[in-house]
């Protein structure tokens, strides 16, 4: 395999990573703001989408892709607005799989964190942390 294949397909599983500690927080806040507080649920995941994306940033920024650009708040900021594009996918399928087909909420909000993955992997590979 080459170098370059090699480099993104371990990029790429950093990112699960980083991922999956977000995936924790984002789940985390957003139970307990839905459940416990009785937010709004699309405000709730929206919280805990806040929550995760910027751990994701930080822990992305130094351990996935190892960037020293010291234009730390113009690359938070690209991060951020492909975050923001997904974050509306997300909740543009967890309104479909909820409301048109009846799914489970978490079900739903599993199925999009999945989905929203890819976007985020390959729009933060090519956009955000290019040198």
């Amino acid at each position: 395999m080459p170098d370059n294949t090699v480099s993104l397909l371990f990029k790429f599983l950093k990112f699960g990573l980083v991922g999956f500690s977000g995936l924790a927080l984002d789940f985390g806040v957003t139970y307990l703001t839905k459940e416990k507080l009785n937010w709004n649920k699309y405000l709730a995941n929206s919280l805990g989408f806040i929550v995760a994306c910027t751990s994701n940033y930080l822990l992305n920024r130094a351990w996935t892709f190892q960037s020293a650009d010291p234009e730390i708040a113009w690359q938070f900021s690209k991060f951020l607005l492909v975050s923001v594009i997904g974050l509306l996918l997300n909740n543009l399928i967890i309104f479909l799989l909820t409301e048109r087909f009846k799914q489970n909420f978490y079900v739903s909000k599993f199925c999009a964190i999945v989905l929203v993955f890819f976007w985020n992997f390959f729009l933060n590979y090519l956009y955000t942390f290019t040198s």
